[in-house]
């Protein structure tokens, strides 16, 4: 079959800037190119050509900016094209819908949520309720996100599937395997990290991801472990280390907390897996109703025990699984400490955490398996 993956106006494909979407479609457009001819429009950057080829898969590239704009030009680049797409696959733009069918008429449509754009401020009803009927299937990234659009249109129910994303399991190496144990000891060494645990915490500084929650939990523990190191990766957003008043927030609260805190800035997406391997135990502080927030699987994937929150799609990689803990007050400090402290105090139960979500990122979580369940709707529409 003739496919085509259309990805979303923020950020490009290959991931050079990050992004969840991205990182996605990067994984997954490879492996479906072995089974079927592929295509992927994104948006260009200036460490990426207008066209290209890689892996199998065609790349097409075209400015970003605002979601009309982008529209516009994806839209112009399809009429120019003689090539038609038996499915056209695209990720989180139910606004897309209608504009591409009209475009592609004779094309079977699919569409990837992995937030909650069905919501009545992302799109007015008359036009959701004709996405919905216009499409074959919706993929959601989790339960939650499709229960939330069920509630809201109940025509989605059948056409709904959760496709649990991925992680290169390569890449993200658990503490026991000899790279992954070579990387934790050079950054340990290299930033100084010291001997004592570490708390690792991946993603965006917002106020919706919890940083400032964290740290304040971290003045609880360090009653019991003043050794213990706080380490910060991420920035405001991707690609960039623009100061905004939550990073600065974040900074004054690190330049006070009685641990040794770590802000790393923005590291480019290449470069994370390093840190997942010199923590002991990871923190999810998420504060939103979360669709499911990657780094759960990256965190499973690098064998470090879960700390994650009650909101939206995150407890369910984590919540029965073995894998960790779920904490039921996101914005109370001292349930983060609870738990941090429950997983410092006891080594065993921390290994055997940290085990068990290396074997679920190998069971369920790789990109071989989202790639297949992902080939399997295209195949059946």
């Amino acid at each position: 079959m003739r496919c085509l993956m259309i990805c979303t106006e923020k950020l490009p494909v290959p991931p050079v800037r990050g992004g969840a979407i991205q990182t996605y479609i990067a994984a997954v457009a490879p492996r479906l190119a072995r089974h079927h001819q592929v295509a992927v429009i994104g948006v260009s950057d200036p460490d990426l050509p207008q066209r290209e080829t890689r892996d199998g898969v065609a790349y097409w590239r075209v400015p970003g900016g605002s979601f009309p704009l982008y529209l516009e030009r994806v839209l112009a680049l399809l009429n120019d094209w003689e090539t038609r797409f038996d499915v056209v696959h695209m990720f989180n733009r139910p606004r897309m819908v209608l504009p591409v069918q009209k475009a592609l008429p004779g094309s079977r449509l699919i569409l990837s949520l992995h937030n909650e754009m069905f919501r009545p401020e992302k799109i007015g009803a008359d036009e959701a309720k004709a996405a919905v009927g216009a499409v074959e299937s919706i993929v959601t990234v989790s339960d939650f996100i499709g229960n939330g659009v069920a509630a809201l249109y109940s025509d989605a129910r059948p056409k709904l599937r959760t496709i649990y994303s991925g992680v290169d399991l390569t890449r993200f190496l658990p503490p026991w395997s000899p790279e992954g144990r070579r990387i934790r000891q050079r950054i340990r060494s290299e930033h100084g990290l010291g001997g004592g645990p570490v708390v690792l915490y991946v993603g965006r500084l917002s106020p919706k991801k919890g940083a400032d929650v964290l740290l304040r939990a971290m003045g609880h523990v360090a009653q019991r472990h003043p050794e213990a190191t706080l380490v910060l990766v991420g920035s405001k957003w991707y690609g960039e280390d623009r100061i905004s008043d939550y990073v600065a927030y974040v900074r004054a609260l690190a330049a006070r907390a009685p641990v040794r805190v770590h802000t790393t800035g923005y590291v480019p997406a290449d470069k994370v897996h390093e840190w997942f391997a010199a923590g002991d135990l990871f923190v999810c502080a998420s504060q939103w109703e979360e669709p499911l927030a990657r780094v759960h699987y990256e965190a499973m994937a690098a064998g470090l025990p879960i700390i994650t929150t009650a909101r939206g799609g995150n407890p369910e990689v984590v919540r029965g699984h073995g894998n960790g803990l779920v904490v039921e007050e996101p914005a109370n400090p001292e349930a983060f400490a609870r738990a941090i402290l429950r997983l410092l105090s006891d080594p065993g139960m921390r290994a055997e955490m940290g085990r068990r979500g290396r074997a679920l990122a190998e069971e369920r979580y790789g990109w071989d398996r989202v790639a297949a369940d992902i080939r399997s709707v295209w195949e059946r529409v």
